[in-house]
């Protein structure tokens, strides 16, 4: 059950990264502030399309954990067959 907790959780992170990408940008801005890092990008454009390419990854990775621990619970093990 945590799995799903938290496969949900990372596809909703990645959904926001997807299509939000500058707010998640404005988001890690004021957290590397916060620890007085500066961050200054060298494109801009490139760094929104980097964000949802990290997002739209992102999900496709939970969506792929998801499947194959679905086929593993599902599938019938040696022991099951006689």
């Amino acid at each position: 059950m945590l799995f799903f907790v938290t496969a949900v959780a990372a596809f909703s992170f990645g959904f926001f990264l997807l299509q939000y990408p500058l707010r998640a940008f404005e988001f890690q801005r004021r957290f590397y502030v916060l620890i007085n890092w500066r961050i200054e990008p060298i494109s801009f454009s490139k760094e929104i399309r980097n964000t949802k390419v990290m997002g739209g990854a992102l999900m496709a990775f939970v969506i792929g954990c998801v499947v194959y621990v679905c086929l593993l619970y599902t599938s019938p093990s040696p022991r099951d067959r006689t």
